[in-house]
């Protein structure tokens, strides 16, 4: 399990350093960790470990779920608020569709948006079959090798390009590290308007997405609903995800055309 990179050797991290580091570790995780993996994870001791875990705690960055920790409301929400305010507007306005779309599937569900080649996930709701995955909310990932990334690429040449011209690093064997496999796959999504990661991103997690479309038709954003192989049947849930990503659409683009009234009338 890789460790977080840091600048500075462990005899010259300062106390902030160290913090950093355990918050980087916590967003690498799909869920909680105790302090004993964490310290393990950082190379911290568990003294240390725990001294800041506490401080994190009591400025709402990380949340004690009894024994072990995880992100706290705080850190999520800086995370999401870092890529400006139309993540924050989508979040919230699309929110009733993704409780809908768990509701349909009760599977991991995922709302999230393209930024440059990365996607970030803007919110995501799960029950108790959660299947073991690196999103989080406000957290990156590369775009390539993501359900949302691909379907919101396929729509977007500029950013597929870049995708590739940066490298499609493997992930896992099943990731489309080639620019010719990767394009043509663009391609059968553009046309059929929807994504399939099969254990692309990480191994045992399968999910398919779709795009929220806006004006012009380009996608705003994208759903996806996710989960563990080899339960997960991801075709299963595909008329269900167009149905909401539809009814999303049409709520972006209502929430569109009253933000332009309110507009005219100030002018």
């Amino acid at each position: 399990m890789a460790v977080p990179t840091v600048s500075t050797s462990l005899e010259q991290q300062t106390a902030v350093d160290k913090a950093l580091v355990l918050l980087k570790s916590l967003a690498e995780l799909d869920g909680e960790a105790g302090v004993s993996e964490l310290a393990r994870r950082t190379r911290l001791t568990k003294s240390t470990a725990f001294r800041l875990l506490g401080i994190l705690q009591r400025n709402d960055l990380v949340e004690r779920v009894g024994s072990d920790y995880r992100l706290g409301t705080q850190m999520l929400d800086i995370g999401t608020r870092a890529y400006g305010s139309a993540p924050v507007l989508l979040r919230d306005s699309l929110m009733p569709h993704l409780v809908d779309l768990y509701e349909l599937t009760h599977e991991t569900v995922h709302l999230a948006v393209l930024h440059g080649t990365d996607i970030v996930y803007v919110n995501k709701l799960h029950g108790h079959r959660a299947a073991r995955s690196p999103s989080q909310i406000g957290a990156r990932l590369p775009a390539y090798c993501t359900g949302v990334g691909k379907v919101l690429l396929a729509f977007d040449h500029d950013a597929a390009e870049a995708a590739v011209a940066e490298g499609l690093t493997p992930r896992t064997e099943y990731t489309l590290s080639g620019p010719d496999r990767f394009r043509a796959a663009l391609r059968d999504i553009r046309q059929d308007g929807i994504a399939y990661d099969r254990q692309e991103a990480t191994l045992g997690l399968t999910c398919v997405a779709v795009p929220i479309m806006g004006p012009a038709g380009r996608p705003v954003a994208a759903l996806s609903v996710a989960g563990a192989e080899p339960r997960f049947d991801p075709a299963r849930f595909a008329p269900a995800l167009r149905r909401v990503a539809h009814e999303a659409s049409r709520t972006v683009a209502a929430a569109r055309a009253r933000r332009a009234a309110v507009a005219a009338t100030r002018s």
